[in-house]
């Protein structure tokens, strides 16, 4: 059985060393080319330093990202992925916590980075494109040291969104159950071609690590772009991919666009928001793709519950609620919902999530106050709201962060999305609390416009929908909304933005 992140990657080197483990920029690289570069990596860093220390990664998506996924855990180490688009004094906050010592990185990216006064000298810097295959083939090597389910394999940073981002740790054990759950809701085989655009330095990048697990093979985007992921599509036949919601309008709505260009797609996953239903409509008419929706997040080493693509072509037919939904969570995690006072929710009645699962992080990086108030009796508490209907289905209300208390009323911002989503003028929206002196914040409506609608209509439309406190008293009009690196809206960016909106 296998046990360990790399222990995966060499399986598949021995049983199908020809079989292409990646495309990168048109080149193809196999399993056995692979396995053999992290395993020549793995030696190069056990000499480094003792098992334990932490590996920082500061880089876009590239063959050296994937290698030190890899390699890191195998040389005893844990890997550090530091998010690219930080600002220098975030970056090193993370460094510092995290008590990094080494840091591979682009050189765009490093060295404004170590220009930086407050850089440790201490820390080892590897360009990887100017460095990399120099100290890589040069350096001493060590043998690999003895490495078990339990030992930390990443320390991801959440996003920051209620204060400073926390250092979720994840394991080996962790790691492979959350691939379990993941298999469970996007089945993958080996003959899969599946493309992947974000960041590996986000949580999603253990689909790229489920195609690994079935021998499948991983097209690699930098970043996404509609043209380049139409040109893959096209030219390497790709079978599956993950895009948000916003890249799906951005391939359909492209003038070069043909259904043709998706033929081979069998599925799209999803999971950065919800999914209109006239997007889900349009993409349905046009192509023979499913639609896969997940539900999860960093300290769960991925998703819990999934949409699939027969809930998805029901709700296109016959129950459009279901978009609503984020699905069902899948057989090897348990899900509950609790109040305030921790009593369990009836179906229907709202609560926060909790979820107890191998897939589970152990806790938050030298953080244990934020771990004990995370996991109580082996279940992690989400900050998600939600409720279960009676077939199972799980709806995200909200988060607990993104709850607006208006007049003393609590409002779910996605509920309000969802609604104005409805109106055929609006392209994307989110909803913000905005300070307010009287209710002490309002609720305030930011909206991508595909067509022409007024304040009072966008306003008479919620208002149909909505009890009166629920209902924007303020829009602002964007021609974008501001993305995260999950591909999610940026609702924190959104807020500091707009927080003097009137």
């Amino acid at each position: 059985m296998i046990d360990k992140l790399h222990d995966m990657l060499a399986m598949q080197a021995a049983q199908r060393p020809g079989a292409t483990a990646l495309w990168w920029q048109g080149v193809a690289t196999t399993y056995a080319t692979l396995n053999e570069r992290v395993v020549a990596l793995a030696a190069r860093l056990a000499a480094c330093g003792p098992p334990g220390e932490r590996v920082a990664v500061l880089a876009w998506n590239c063959p050296a990202f994937l290698e030190l996924i890899y390699a890191v855990p195998a040389s005893g180490k844990i890997l550090v992925p530091l998010n690219a688009r930080l600002a220098p004094a975030e970056l090193i906050h993370q460094l510092q916590s995290a008590g990094v010592t080494t840091l591979f990185g682009d050189s765009g990216l490093l060295q404004p980075l170590l220009r930086e006064g407050e850089f440790d000298p201490r820390v080892t810097a590897i360009d990887l494109d100017a460095g990399y295959e120099q100290w890589l083939a040069r350096g001493q090597v060590a043998p690999l040291p003895p490495t078990s389910a339990d030992d930390a394999v990443w320390i991801l940073h959440t996003s920051g969104s209620t204060g400073r981002p926390k250092g979720a740790v994840l394991t080996h054990r962790s790691f492979l159950a959350g691939l379990r759950s993941a298999a469970l809701g996007r089945p993958v085989v080996a003959t899969d071609r599946y493309l992947y655009p974000f960041p590996l330095f986000h949580v999603s990048a253990h689909n790229v690590l489920l195609q690994h697990q079935y021998g499948a093979a991983v097209v690699l985007m930098k970043s996404f772009d509609p043209v380049t992921t139409l040109q893959a599509c096209r030219e390497l036949k790709v079978t599956t991919m993950s895009l948000a919601p916003t890249m799906i309008a951005m391939l359909l709505d492209h003038p070069d666009f043909s259904a043709a260009d998706l033929r081979t797609v069998r599925t799209i996953g999803y999971g950065a928001s919800a999914m209109p239903q006239t997007l889900l409509r349009r993409l349905l008419a046009q192509t023979d793709v499913g639609l896969c929706q997940s539900y999860g997040m960093t300290e769960l080493s991925g998703s819990v519950a999934f949409l699939t693509v027969e809930d998805h072509r029901l709700a296109a037919e016959t129950r459009p609620e279901l978009l609503q939904t984020v699905g069902r969570p899948v057989p090897s995690v348990q899900v509950a919902l609790t109040d305030e006072l921790g009593r369990a929710c009836a179906i229907g009645d709202c609560g926060e999530i909790l979820v107890r699962a191998e897939q589970c992080m152990r806790g938050y990086w030298h953080q244990d106050d934020a771990t004990s108030r995370a996991i109580v009796d082996g279940w992690l508490h989400t900050g998600d709201i939600g409720r279960f209907d009676t077939d199972g289905y799980l709806t995200i209300v909200d988060r607990k962060k993104d709850i607006i208390i208006s007049g003393g009323e609590n409002v779910g911002s996605r509920e309000v999305e969802e609604v104005m989503r409805r109106h055929p003028a609006v392209k994307d929206c989110a909803v913000i609390g905005v300070p307010d002196a009287r209710w002490g914040e309002v609720v305030c409506g930011v909206v991508q416009l595909a067509g022409p609608a007024s304040d009072r209509e966008l306003s008479d439309h919620c208002r149909h929908f909505l009890a009166a406190y629920k209902t924007p008293r303020r829009w602002l009009r964007v021609d974008a909304l501001p993305l995260n690196a999950a591909g999610k809206i940026d609702k924190p960016a959104l807020r500091l933005a707009h927080a003097g909106a009137r």
